[in-house]
């Protein structure tokens, strides 16, 4: 709560879900409403953390952070996760890394099934290198109780304030009844 929460899929290539919002409820509709592959089969780790860094190189410093969450190694993309990571370490990016997935990368995976795998091709070392240098920290998430214990720790962690702008549209309607009542008076005399 009271988080400003953006949403970034990427496989083959990268793309904002959900841009910078503190409506926490349709960040996570449209989370619900993604599903595997939809940005492509394979893994864009280095375009993606591009694409975040690039969204919040106008944010205050305390409040670039980057969430990467994964369950594979980079297969794709035209950006390397280290030039990514360089650009995010001299932008002021954390990026808190969090590999998901089963160890042994057999059987049903962890998060409510959604990751399968056919063999482990999770780059931990390249996860922990990407959180080191961009001072923040690895996480590895078996299943979703984990992986809800990593975020209590990230949101632990990451404490800063930020300011809200409620808008609120307000529309002057009292004319017509105005000309009505001077019309009443008018006309009465």
């Amino acid at each position: 709560e009271g988080d400003r929460l953006g949403l970034l899929l990427f496989g083959t290539e990268p793309y904002i879900q959900a841009p910078l919002t503190f409506d926490l409820t349709t960040v996570r509709t449209l989370l619900n409403e993604s599903g595997i592959g939809m940005a492509g089969r394979a893994t864009a780790i280095g375009d993606a953390i591009g694409l975040a860094v690039k969204r919040l190189r106008d944010r205050p410093q305390e409040q670039r952070v980057v969430i990467l969450l994964t369950d594979g190694a980079n297969t794709a993309g035209e950006i390397t996760p280290d030039k990514a990571t360089e650009i995010a370490e001299a932008t002021g990016v954390r990026i808190y890394t969090i590999g998901v997935g089963s160890k042994d990368g057999g059987g049903r995976g962890g998060l409510l099934g959604m990751f399968r795998r056919r063999g482990s091709d999770l780059d931990e070392p390249m996860l922990r290198d990407i959180a080191a240098q961009t001072e923040a920290r690895y996480f590895r998430a078996a299943d979703t109780k984990a992986l809800q214990q990593v975020y209590d720790t990230i949101d632990a962690l990451e404490k800063t304030t930020a300011e809200a702008s409620i808008f609120v549209h307000r529309e002057e309607r009292f004319q017509p009844f105005a000309i009505v009542g001077l019309l009443c008076v008018l006309l009465s005399t």
